[in-house]
């Protein structure tokens, strides 16, 4: 068990720097973009890149506002009722900002990444390596990692900010509903208690953290996928592992990340 534990870890690390390597080789030979007659024209890495941005971050939003706004109208009432028995209420702004910006907003954002996206990059690779796809990519010389990891890896780190600003502001917008509009607090003692707390860095050490969880999410989930055993069995077991294991790495990532940079 310890031994197929170390394995496994130095399996995904060999990952981590493959993609690293060509991260790192496709900056130094600009293949992402290229000009011809002083035009940029995209190459098909760029398009998968875009792509996958798009999945990313568009189609996660709809889900990601419902999970966000509830969960600051969660925090602000659970925190306005314990605030209240020492009458200082009117921190509860400071609370739901605080939390939104540390710890809940880019947590949230991951675990529905790993939901959506990580599961969906392990069954997809794995469904590949079942159906012999991935082998045929080889055979064409092209380098798997490149083709189906890079782009998801890159599209991964910079869409997870972004889902992060989201997840911060719906989830403050939800607490001012229950603390403004439910509760009475008056609009501007909220907001100006909540300014008093929060500081640049809480939203910079936020970002980073979900800098983290996206690399960590998307290599763990492709991980899966090039791990799977075969038939449709080995994919569903794949992206199961895929997106639990994301998870729990996530949390435990998460409080290292809160120990170094808090």
């Amino acid at each position: 068990m310890i031994s197929y534990f170390f394995e496994e870890i130095g399996r995904i690390s060999l990952l981590t720097k493959a993609v690293f390597v060509l991260l790192v080789r496709s900056i130094i030979e600009k293949r992402f973009i290229k000009f011809e007659n002083f035009r940029p024209i995209f190459t098909p890495t760029t398009r998968r890149i875009v792509y996958h941005l798009v999945n990313i971050g568009v189609n996660t939003l709809p889900i990601l506002f419902v999970v966000s706004g509830f969960f600051g109208m969660v925090l602000a009432y659970l925190g306005y009722n314990q605030f209240r028995r020492i009458e200082m209420e009117i921190y509860t702004g400071a609370l739901v900002g605080t939390s939104m910006l540390t710890e809940v907003g880019p947590v949230i954002a991951a675990v529905l990444i790993a939901g959506r996206i990580g599961s969906q990059a392990s069954a997809e690779i794995s469904s590949m390596k079942t159906t012999q796809q991935i082998d045929a990519l080889e055979t064409l010389a092209v380098n798997p990692i490149e083709y189906l990891v890079l782009p998801r890896f890159i599209a991964t780190v910079l869409m997870m900010p972004v889902l992060g600003i989201f997840a911060d502001a719906i989830g403050i917008m939800g607490g001012y509903v229950v603390g403004v509009l439910m509760f009475g607090l008056k609009s501007e003692l909220y907001i100006t208690k909540m300014l008093d707390f929060l500081k640049v860095s809480d939203l910079t050490y936020g970002l980073i953290k979900t800098i983290f969880f996206g690399a960590i999410i998307i290599i763990i989930s492709c991980y899966k996928g090039f791990r799977a055993k075969e038939g449709a069995v080995g994919v569903g077991e794949a992206t199961t592992s895929a997106v639990v294991v994301s998870i729990a790495v996530v949390l435990v990532a998460d409080y290292f990340l809160t120990v170094i940079l808090f």
